[in-house]
């Protein structure tokens, strides 16, 4: 495994494991026990995923000592505010079974962020959660959140893919020194992937999977990277990518397949604020 330091020196694991819409609680458990047993030390989850439970019971299982482990989950939107989010944050602890978090996340860059921030960088102070970051956050954003707030967000999640590269927004993180990490590596299938011939040829060149380049590519950009799968055979190939490294040539050639579009909706459009406000 390869880590990365955050902008308050904590190490953070290049690659973990997500768990989005793993709705079958038992099997959402089991993989997570799977995927540390598998060697993924970093596992992200959210209140808003419903399975804040499941996973604690799959780390508890994994038998990996706690200090091992970088866990992550973040905060949904309605609960956002400087009382509501201390209950939120209570409340997940408890769910994950865990005395304190490693990274929590403002999950979207909507509602009373300001409030929640106030109460995270108070949970932080305290040692109850070892970074603060957020999720979602354009570059406009991201600037406003770093002028008026205390403690700078040590990293930024956003929808990261072959098909949406996100060239800008990475070079303005890592001039401000917030760790960009990826969701949704694959896509979410939207666009195919895993049949793309560029990405395939790329792939037969190195004799590993299109998952596995797109993984290793994303690494190379300094992005860390959490691929969700309920399959151990995935689990396993997907954290096996620290054995090759992509030439320049390769690197240059994935850049070429970007349209700089989103696969899941546009955070600037007032009909998806609306939208994400009604879940």
């Amino acid at each position: 495994m390869e880590f990365i330091k955050l902008n308050n020196g904590v190490e953070m694991p290049m690659l973990g494991f997500g768990v989005y819409q793993m709705n079958d609680l038992a099997e959402c458990e089991k993989s997570v026990e799977e995927a540390i047993k598998a060697g993924y030390r970093l596992i992200d989850t959210a209140s808003k995923y419903g399975n804040e439970v499941a996973v604690g019971k799959g780390i508890k299982n994994s038998g990996v000592a706690r200090e091992k482990l970088f866990i992550t989950t973040k905060l949904w939107l309605q609960d956002a505010g400087y009382e509501n989010t201390k209950k939120a944050f209570e409340i997940s602890l408890k769910n994950l079974g865990l005395d304190y978090l490693d990274l929590y996340l403002i999950h979207q860059p909507f509602n009373d962020v300001y409030g929640s921030w106030r109460a995270m960088e108070e949970l932080y102070k305290k040692g109850e959660i070892r970074a603060i970051g957020v999720s979602n956050f354009r570059p406009d954003r991201a600037m406003d959140f770093m002028l008026y707030n205390e403690i700078k967000p040590a990293v930024n999640q956003i929808e990261t893919h072959p098909f949406n590269q996100q060239i800008e927004n990475n070079r303005f993180l890592s001039e401000n020194g917030i760790l960009h990490q990826s969701w949704s590596p694959f896509g979410q299938g939207v666009l195919n992937v895993f049949n793309n011939d560029v990405l395939k040829d790329i792939a037969s060149k190195y004799n590993k999977s299109v998952a596995q380049v797109v993984l290793r590519w994303l690494i190379q950009r300094g992005i860390v990277v959490i691929p969700k799968s309920v399959h151990v055979e995935r689990i396993k190939e997907n954290i096996n990518v620290f054995d090759f490294k992509l030439d320049d040539s390769d690197m240059d050639i994935i850049k070429s397949i970007d349209t700089g579009k989103s696969t899941f909706k546009n955070h600037t459009e007032p009909e998806v604020v609306k939208w994400f406000s009604e879940l």
